[in-house]
Order: structure tokens, then sequence, then C-alpha cells
């Protein structure tokens, strides 16, 4: 990451104001350019890859249930709290979900509860499009939670091979993570292409043919003095 940061006025600028007269010059040329405004619900956007969008939970094809397993990894790191799981013990000793609720107005966005989830239980749609008349319309039972996927599938229509980009956490390599979280996903999702500290270092000096000097700060790191490179 580089920060590039803005010379300082002069005192003739600040005295003529040349920053409003640029903001107005630039409102003038738009002016007179074509409209490219989108002719929103008759034109719909293009929802890119790992969009977090409405909540739902995953319905296993095979039972028609959901596959949450009652970890609680996704209420423990939740940050708004806003994840709410009962269970109990079946007659083979395995976790049943009794109930699951999220309220989506507490929800921050995060994707954090899609991440952790072992099993792709929880994942967080494309579908933004979404309002009601009052709070408690926000507040997802598992019930609502599995409809939102099967509103969601009858959307995309064919799911055979569909793969929600925030179930593989970024940056991690695949033997740390679960079975179900290995999935194929582009390069950019995936981290292969994102390279942080020391890894950065060795790999901008392999491109450029020099060795990494050791200590020197890199992308994103900070001096002494607080400047970030």
């Amino acid at each position: 990451m580089q920060i590039q940061y803005k010379a300082p006025r002069n005192w003739l600028q600040t005295l003529l104001q040349t920053e409003i007269a640029q903001g107005m010059a630039l409102t003038l040329r738009r002016m007179f350019n074509r409209p490219i405004t989108r002719q929103y619900p008759e034109e719909k956007p293009v929802v890119a890859a790992g969009f977090r969008g409405r909540h739902a939970l995953v319905r296993d094809a095979a039972t028609g249930e959901s596959r949450c397993v009652a970890c609680m990894r996704c209420a423990r790191v939740c940050p708004s709290h806003c994840i709410r799981i009962r269970w109990s013990r079946a007659a083979d000793n395995s976790r049943v979900v009794d109930a699951y609720n999220i309220d989506a107005l507490r929800c921050i966005f995060c994707g954090y509860c899609a991440e952790v989830c072992p099993v792709n239980a929880i994942v967080l749609t494309e579908v933004y499009a979404y309002a009601a008349n009052g709070r408690s319309a926000f507040k997802f039972d598992k019930q609502a939670l599995l409809d939102n996927w099967d509103d969601f599938a009858a959307q995309k229509g064919d799911m055979q091979g569909y793969v929600n980009p925030l179930c593989r956490p970024r940056n991690m390599p695949e033997g740390a993570l679960a079975h179900a979280k290995r999935v194929a996903v582009d390069a950019e999702w995936s981290g292969a292409e994102q390279w942080v500290g020391k890894n950065h270092r060795a790999a901008l000096a392999h491109t450029q043919g020099v060795e990494p000097t050791p200590g020197a700060p890199c992308h994103g790191q900070t001096n002494q003095g607080g400047a970030a490179k």
C-alpha cells in the first residue's frame, strides 16, 4: 500500500481559493458529458463475487436441513453479537440446532461468520434488495434463513458448483483449512497473489533482481517516524 500526500498550498492558492475554481471547472465539464444513470430496477447491477448481502443458511441437498453443526464459531467471532444459537444433543450424541437467530439490523456484514464456519453453513448471499415495514422482518430465525437460501437459489438458477468466496479465508494455506473450505476460488480471493511482510519484500526483490534488505520497511509498514511506505 502506498500513501500519497497532497502538496501543501502556497499563500497565493490560499488567497485565491484555487481549489474551489478547480471543483467548479470539473462540475462544468461533467455537465456536457453523456449521463450514465442506471435505470434501476429495469437495469440490474452486476453483483461482484464475494458481495455480502442477505444472510442465509445453506440447505443440505441430501437432508433438506441446514448444514449447521452447532460449533458456535460464528456466534463467538461475531463482533456485533447479532447471532444467537441454541442446540441440544441427539441420541447419537451429535449436536442438533434447535434455534438459529440473526439480527440483521445489528450485523455489520463483515463476513467473519462465513469465514470461520467449518462446513460453509452460513453465507452472505448476493441478494441486496430486500426491505420491510418493520424491524421484526430483519430478525431472521432458522426457517427464515433457510427460506433466504431457497430464494437465492431460485434467483441464481443452477447452483451446481456454486462457491461463495467468503467461504475461503484469504492468505491461509490450503493445508490449514477445513476440508469443506478447500474450494476453488480466484487467486485474488485465495490470497495466492497477495504478499505481506517479509514475503512481500522477498517477492519484490525477486522481481527486481536484488537482495532484500533485512529489517527494511515494506509497503504497509511504518518507520519510527510513523510515515507509511
